[in-house]
């Protein structure tokens, strides 16, 4: 059968070399290479499938949310490395691009194909 504790996620971008760069040089992630596809090391060492994709579109929902204690801080850490926040109508958003309204403080952003990531707060 199905063997669920080796299971993992994954998600297309249309150019690895520059996924590679993003996700070990801007947000400091450990990242392996193997058959033109990436591994991201996330929560307690879990891997996420990253494979290229011609014609890559990216999801219209956010694909990997990093936790953090301060996501004030993590929006201004961020935002020194170059990553730009968006903002979404209808969510109450400050000037960081930060959602204070119901729920935990989270800000989206996109790496360099499209896919939507977040920084929240828990």
């Amino acid at each position: 059968m199905i063997d669920t504790s080796k299971a993992f996620s994954g998600f297309a971008v249309n150019d690895v070399q520059a996924a590679r760069r993003f996700y070990e040089e801007i947000l400091g992630m450990t990242v392996a290479e193997q058959y033109g596809m990436l591994q991201l090391t996330v929560a307690n060492g879990a891997q996420v499938l990253v494979y290229p994709k011609p014609g890559h579109e990216p999801a219209g929902f956010t694909v990997l949310n990093f936790p953090v204690a301060d996501v004030e801080a993590a929006v201004d850490e961020l935002t020194g490395r170059g990553v730009e926040f968006l903002r979404y109508e209808g969510f109450d958003q400050d000037e960081k691009g930060v959602a204070r309204g119901g729920g935990p403080l989270i800000a989206w952003f996109t790496d360099p194909a499209g896919n939507v990531l977040s920084v929240v707060e828990g």
